[in-house]
């Protein structure tokens, strides 16, 4: 096939590319494209589709609801974002010590991610439980009365996030730990012998160093918060009083409980653009504090 050219060899590439391709179109873009058309229907399922134009869109600009999930998402983003990134970054320049037992700990830290958001979302509501959890009962051993949490709605979504960060430190910290083992031991040997401190390498060396992978890692969680749906729908269903609720559980409720799967299309297009946009300029940024070697 090597030798091959002109119209056999975009054959032979399309024959070896068809299962892929098959599986990627009827999968992945026929579903996209459906879901675009049906933002211009009402379709309660039962009946036959009904062409409402741009009315799904206008709808969204009127709904109290999802202006409510999409404070409630940023709300949980720019909470979340931080502490999993500050507290992962600790615990993954913590883990590339050589320290006897290391391997044990790198595990224990990454059990979390592997666990299902059922399993993991359930112990958390326990640990808020107002009365019972240890969470209130660490929280009197010094003298301060805890809060109702899950059933408070200024607590509820800080709840959430202390839930989530909990789950994807282990995450966050194998893909720092990857990067920080990649950087050569010779740099912080030379700044040693120039006598830099441990904090100046950190600064000059570790930092830009591990500023790809620090990206991808933002990326990643990025994409992933604004997805936030499992532990919300577990741990409060949204509540209370509409404190917990998401863009993606609107998106569920709409489909799937209130029979609205072209408002439901239309919030996820809305999802789709703010995840896009951010993305986007989380990249044109990366110019700025990124350094590849």
């Amino acid at each position: 096939m090597s030798g091959e050219k002109g119209f056999r060899k975009i054959f032979w590439v399309a024959v070896f590319l068809l299962p892929s391709l098959t599986g990627l179109i009827l999968f992945t873009l026929i579903p996209i494209l459906t879901s675009l058309g049906l933002t211009t229907f009402e379709w309660d399922l039962l009946t036959a589709p009904q062409f409402v134009g741009v009315a799904n869109f206008e709808r969204l600009l009127k709904d109290g609801n999802f202006w409510r999930a999409l404070r409630n998402t940023l709300y949980f983003i720019v909470t979340y974002i931080p502490l999993v990134m500050v507290f992962a970054m600790g615990v993954a320049l913590v883990l590339n010590q050589k320290i006897k037992g290391i391997i044990f700990f790198r595990a224990a830290f990454f059990i979390p991610v592997v666990s299902a958001w059922v399993a993991v979302a359930l112990m958390w509501r326990w640990i808020f439980n107002p009365q019972f959890g240890i969470f209130n009962y660490l929280l009197s051993l010094v003298g301060i009365t805890g809060p109702a949490w899950l059933f408070d709605p200024q607590w509820a979504m800080p709840a959430i996030v202390i839930a989530s960060v909990w789950k994807d430190i282990g995450f966050v910290m194998i893909m720092l730990l990857a990067g920080l083992q990649g950087i050569p031991e010779v740099y912080y040997e030379a700044a040693s012998i120039d006598g830099s401190s441990k904090w100046q390498q950190f600064r000059n060396i570790t930092l830009p160093l591990l500023s790809p992978t620090i990206f991808f890692a933002l990326i990643i969680s990025l994409i992933n918060s604004f997805q936030v749906f499992d532990q919300v729908w577990i741990m409060t269903e949204g509540g209370p009083a509409g404190a917990t609720t998401v863009l993606v559980e609107q998106i569920v409720k709409n489909a799937f409980s209130y029979s609205r799967m072209g408002y439901a299309s239309a919030i996820s297009w809305v999802l789709f653009l703010l995840v896009f946009g951010a993305t986007a300029i989380q990249t044109w940024m990366q110019n700025r504090w990124v350094h590849y070697e």
